[in-house]
């Protein structure tokens, strides 16, 4: 779906009036630049988008656990305690 939207200033800065169609909840949004294109995304309020992406997983998925060979000491990654 593709509208036009009103750009007006306030104060400095530049703002968007979206159609009533496009609203979004909550009062921040993300926003980034793809090419030439400006995109808005409603930020998560809660951790429900996780729940999302955890069905894409397999049940075995980490079954053997992390295999991650450990950092040489004196690596930025060491803590205080190592």
């Amino acid at each position: 779906m593709s509208r036009t939207a009103r750009l007006f200033w306030s104060g400095r800065s530049q703002a968007v009036r979206l159609p009533k169609d496009f609203r979004m909840e909550g009062d921040e949004v993300r926003i980034r630049k793809q090419g030439v294109a400006v995109i808005l995304e409603p930020m998560a309020s809660d951790w429900a988008w996780l729940d999302e992406i955890v069905g894409e997983f397999s049940e075995d998925f980490f079954a053997d656990g992390r295999r991650q060979p450990r950092l040489p000491c004196g690596s930025s990654a060491d803590g205080p305690f190592d």
